[in-house]
């Protein structure tokens, strides 16, 4: 019975865990390029159970068999097993604001902070006073030639990203960056993210790989409200569950000691 006292616990925490994402993704449903992050679940190895009132083999006209046969498996809890962002593409938004833009495809717009460059989705820009392209933060978004300087907002971008001036002049086109594994990136608040070891260093975005530039739209969580609703009430259903097994087993712990402490006097 103490087994299922630490199987219920087991299941708190991770249903625990699930809310804490659930509840992260609601807060940030209407943030821009925001990726929503999903709770994978690891159970541990199950223990099988066999007959304990015979052990060995016996033999019989057709051979051989078990005396004790495995009756059933029994679980013995569970654990997060990792937490990883969902980079599915959400919808675009249209803004009709020259220095908002959405990517069509994998990747991301290179920010230079004083923690170094970081990536985001976030395509939600602005020209500051210096006549740099920035994030709503201050943070310069940098183009191939590094920071994007533009006269005014008169300006078109086209799919791969080049920047075309009311005059036609090139001023930069920008830099796209693509990572091996995307969905182990760290998210570091700002809707930044950060290269690790899991997710391998950061990449110029060629060819196939560079995502679409669409000016003028801004792209928006993929966060779907109804979807993390629904999992937040089997969060909570499956919560209550695991407390009541917890509650059982003392209570059935509670009438053992009674008893035998009454058996015993």
């Amino acid at each position: 019975m103490i087994r299922g006292w630490y199987t219920g616990a087991s299941g708190m925490n991770v249903q625990q865990n699930r809310l804490d994402t659930i509840a992260n993704n609601l807060a940030n449903v209407d943030t821009a390029g925001y990726k929503k992050d999903v709770t994978s679940i690891k159970s541990f190895s199950e223990l099988l159970l066999r007959r304990q009132d015979a052990d060995g083999v016996y033999t019989n006209p057709f051979g051989s068999a078990d005396a004790a046969p495995i009756i059933g498996k029994l679980g013995t809890g569970c654990e997060t097993n990792e937490n990883f962002i969902d980079f599915t593409e959400g919808s675009l938004k249209l803004t009709n604001t020259s220095t908002d833009f959405a990517l069509h495809g994998e990747g991301f717009f290179v920010i230079e902070t004083p923690e170094g460059e970081r990536y985001t989705r976030n395509g939600n820009f602005l020209i500051g006073k210096e006549g740099i392209l920035e994030t709503k933060d201050g943070y310069p978004v940098l183009g191939e030639n590094g920071y994007i300087y533009l006269e005014d907002d008169k300006f078109k971008v086209n799919e791969d990203g080049m920047i075309v001036t009311k005059n036609n002049e090139t001023v930069d086109r920008f830099r796209a960056v693509r990572f091996d594994n995307e969905r182990y990136l760290k998210k570091v608040g700002n809707s930044f993210y950060q290269a690790n070891e899991n997710s391998g260093e950061a990449h110029i975005a060629e060819g196939r790989e560079r995502p679409q530039f669409i000016q003028n739209y801004m792209e928006t969580s993929n966060v779907n409200v109804v979807n993390e609703m629904v999992r937040m009430i089997e969060v909570n259903r499956a919560y209550e569950a695991n407390q009541k097994t917890i509650q059982s087993e003392d209570s059935m712990m509670n009438t053992l000691w009674n008893r035998v402490a009454t058996v015993s006097r």
